[in-house]
């Protein structure tokens, strides 16, 4: 189990550029315990790479939606471009893992660990998307998401954007962003963007202090130009651009 301070890393998307870098960060401040919050592998990088890296670490892994619909074809998107790309590269170990990954963890007293909400690898946990805006949802609105959550301190992603929020009785939420993909844009419920607003790797490094729990959220710089060419090397421009800049266009 990890002890703190924790990295918590999320959404890598295959992006093995981003993790050796953020990886490496995560040493060189003497951090021993990781955390995974899930959207490991799926994009247009290096699948098999990223896997390898993450069974070799063997941390705490939820899966997230990502995750899931490389393994279960009832649950696809009908447009998932870089599906192919990604299963033709994955071998029998990351398949078997991937099917082992658990929706939620539960560490200790401490942390509780999920993807996008506790009950669900693809809803979001603290944002609302309208046919106009996406927004913070205010507190009284969460919380009943989390009425069955324990634990002081929730670890989620999903969103790709870092946020630290509390809650009324005293509950942390953390999201660390995105290691691997610092932008996206979606279709559903309603078309929307996630921009985080720079090429930068992210994760988040959770400690515990006198008065309860600390929180930072690292940008690390990273070899963005080789994973943004690899995108466009595997036919997604988008992806490109989001590696780029950190946004969606424009």
């Amino acid at each position: 189990m990890p002890e703190l301070p924790v990295a918590v890393l999320s959404d890598i998307h295959g992006n093995r550029w981003a993790l050796e870098a953020v990886l490496e960060d995560i040493r060189r401040r003497g951090i021993d315990s990781m955390v995974n919050l899930g959207d490991c592998l799926y994009g247009p990088l290096d699948p098999a790479g990223t896997a390898g890296i993450l069974l070799e670490l063997g941390m705490p892994t939820v899966r997230g939606n990502e995750d899931r619909i490389l393994l279960d074809e009832a649950s696809r998107h009908p447009d998932s471009p870089s599906l192919p790309f990604v299963q033709a590269r994955l071998r029998p170990a990351h398949v078997r893992w991937l099917r082992a990954l658990p929706l939620t963890i539960a560490i200790k007293e401490i942390f509780f660990l999920c993807h996008g909400s506790p009950g669900c690898d693809n809803a979001y946990l603290v944002r609302e998307v309208t046919p106009t805006a996406c927004r913070l949802l205010p507190p009284a609105t969460i919380a009943p998401k989390l009425a069955q959550i324990a634990q002081p301190v929730v670890l989620f992603g999903h969103d790709h954007l870092p946020a630290l929020l509390s809650l009324p009785d005293g509950r942390l939420l953390v999201n660390p962003g995105s290691v691997g993909l610092p932008a996206y844009c979606d279709v559903l419920p309603f078309p929307h963007a996630m921009e985080a607003g720079s090429h930068h790797a992210r994760y988040g490094i959770v400690t515990r202090v006198r008065a309860g729990f600390a929180v930072e959220h690292v940008a690390v710089a990273y070899d963005w130009r080789s994973a943004a060419a690899a995108a466009a090397g595997n036919g997604r421009p988008d992806w490109a651009e989001y590696l780029r800049t950190g946004r969606v266009g424009p």
